[in-house]
């Protein structure tokens, strides 16, 4: 393990960064580090890596022999042109686009590159909206915006139910990789592979340039229904030289990264694998992910694969400490050349924050830098880094180089506007709905608020402090900050909460509605237990009484503060629906949907005669 470098002094670039004030009370923050030249397109990269490392891996994944298999960048590179050659010969242009129903796959990869390459949309959506969703309403939705020209899936009969539900709604030819045999009118991904036109190719990929659509993505909808998020080249390729701007040691040794996180999503597509391609790293498919069922391959992959940036969610990380602590194989191979952890996309509770550092200090003798950012689906990703060690959880940095930042004071808190070439021009077909997330400068308004974790020092970085459509106010007048009672409530509920959600809109009180943790509620109970419905074990009295205690702990902490204090609790049987828009694939819990798709347990919170509610006393 020794020659690893690990010292964030020489991995990242010193800290440059500006805070100006105006007489209004805004502030503009940046970045004092000018962003440097970057290419037409991310198809530049890949033509590049293809001359200097042929032979180089990119994409690798399990073969059905679970063995790994893939593409070297020679071998991506030809594939993505004989497929791109295909989609021409097929008609498809900027106004219709791939889309990729599918979960990662060295396939789906090289389809979305040579729809980029050549000036075609991609368009990769959920695979949950096709093979979780009872009623398809998403996927149908999307459909009908996007008028794709092709649609792709990996297993033809595994997407059957999903390709029949929107069968009516489009025109476009079907492209599957296997499972279509006896189906005349489905064609095979093979047939992409079998010719090339080189002239036809070099032409339009000529004329792909910055403000070149390079695909679209469907945000999650954190705090509301998906939408068509336009991303251009000019996003993609400016990110991705902000990253190495600030991650300089990604461009000494190309990275090595192990990840399962989607490519529907920004942080999986935009910020991982394009990390990858454009520092000419080695991409392993992780086909495991953090759910009970599937973690299992995410561990044996990372006994196979020692990364060297490890990308993850905090529920993720939670299933990871756990697991790093009881194995010390894959603890020795998890850290054996990482350089990085990252988290993102929510909150990481600062017991994980803990966790992280003390067993890289009990595997390598040393720290490894653990570090975040802050962007959206409309920013490519990234807005904000922390390009250096914080002292705790929760810092989201300083911004890139060519992004500002605009703080806006609202209601006790800053309003975090940005302003840049990685933010997006606006919503597929909506105009309108583009026209009002913008200020009169220009600004995109982001909808997250944030703080400065030092006023006089901003190059300390900034904090997370909440979506502004999450937070509320008790009808005492009070602001309730949901970001900070969520992640102060699950510490109190240590360890059999997952997740809470808080309720208490325009109420006196605030009450909690908890997505427990199985394992741990049953552990607690004891072995008489191990077997029995989750509703048995959440109705045991250890596990009531553990919640009782949070609540008391959670008051304590509080000192009187309503805004923090929580006067009732209940434990929920079922798990948040992807279906309902309760959870993203990343294991984001979306508050309001939440909220409003289990409006009759919040309503139990308020009923003191609701004898499954766990009450402070």
């Amino acid at each position: 393990m020794s020659g690893i470098e690990r010292d964030p002094a020489k991995l990242f670039a010193p800290r440059a960064c500006e805070l100006v004030s105006r007489a209004d009370g805004t502030m503009i923050f940046r970045s004092r580090r000018s962003l440097a030249a970057y290419p037409r397109c991310m198809g530049v990269y890949l033509e590049q890596w293809a001359k200097v490392a042929p032979e180089r891996l990119f994409l690798q994944e399990r073969g059905a022999d679970h063995r790994w298999q893939g593409v070297t960048y020679e071998q991506a590179h030809d594939r993505v042109r004989r497929v791109a050659a295909g989609l021409l010969r097929l008609g498809l242009t900027s106004d219709r686009p791939v889309m990729i129903l599918s979960d990662n796959s060295v396939q789906h990869a090289l389809l979305m590159f040579a729809a980029m390459h050549v000036g075609i949309p991609s368009v990769s959506v959920s695979s949950a909206y096709s093979l979780l969703s009872s009623d398809f309403a998403k996927l149908r939705a999307i459909v009908q915006l996007v008028d794709p020209g092709l649609i792709f899936v990996s297993d033809h009969a595994a997407y059957a139910r999903a390709l029949h539900a929107i069968q009516p709604l489009h025109r476009a030819p079907i492209v599957a990789v296997e499972g279509s045999q006896g189906t005349d009118d489905v064609m095979s991904f093979g047939w992409f592979l079998e010719r090339e036109d080189a002239a036809a190719v070099d032409a339009a990929f000529a004329g792909v340039g910055l403000n070149t659509i390079a695909k679209l993505l469907f945000t999650s909808g954190s705090t509301g229904e998906p939408k068509g998020v336009i991303n251009t080249q000019r996003m993609l390729v400016s990110n991705q030289q902000a990253r190495v701007q600030h991650w300089p040691f990604l461009e000494q040794s190309p990275p090595i990264v192990l990840d399962w996180l989607p490519w529907s999503h920004t942080f999986g597509a935009n910020h991982n694998l394009n990390m990858v391609l454009r520092c000419g790293g080695t991409l392993y498919l992780d086909a495991g992910r953090p759910a009970p069922k599937l973690f299992a391959a995410s561990i044996a992959n990372l006994k196979d694969v020692s990364p060297t940036v490890y990308f993850n969610v905090p529920r993720g990380f939670d299933m990871l400490v756990a697991a790093l602590r009881s194995d010390a194989e894959l603890r020795e191979r998890f850290f054996a050349r990482l350089q990085v952890i990252f988290y993102a996309a929510a909150a990481l509770p600062q017991r994980l924050w803990d966790a992280l550092i003390e067993l890289s200090m009990q595997t390598l003798g040393a720290q490894v830098p653990l570090v975040s950012a802050w962007g959206s689906t409309e920013t490519a990703p990234t807005v904000t880094d922390c390009h250096f060690q914080a002292d705790s959880a929760g810092v989201i940095g300083v911004p890139y180089p060519g992004t500002e930042l605009k703080l806006v004071p609202a209601d006790q808190k800053l309003e975090a506007r940005v302003r840049g070439p990685n933010v997006t021009p606006g919503y597929y077909k909506r105009p309108e709905l583009t026209a009002s997330q913008f200020d009169a400068e220009g600004f995109y308004k982001i909808g997250d608020a944030v703080r400065l974790l030092d006023p006089e020092q901003p190059e300390r970085g900034l904090l997370f402090d909440g979506r502004l459509a999450e937070d509320f106010k008790l009808d005492t007048g009070t602001w309730v900050h949901v970001s900070t009672l969520r992640l102060r409530a699950i510490a109190a509920l240590e360890p059999i909460a997952q997740d809470v959600v808080i309720a208490g809109h325009n109420c006196s009180t605030i009450g909690l509605l908890i997505f427990p943790n199985a394992a741990a509620c049953t552990q607690l109970c004891g072995d008489s237990l191990a077997d029995a419905p989750i509703a048995t074990v959440l109705a045991h009295a250890k596990v009531r009484a553990r919640v009782a205690a949070g609540l008391t702990a959670l008051a304590g902490e509080a000192h009187g503060a309503s805004s923090l204090t929580a006067a009732a609790a209940l434990l929920m049987a079922e798990p948040p629906s992807p279906d309902a828009g309760e959870i993203t694939d990343k294991g984001y819990i979306n508050q309001r949907a939440v909220l409003e798709r289990r409006n009759a347990l919040v309503s139990r919170l308020y009923d003191p005669t609701a004898q499954d509610v766990i009450r402070l006393t």
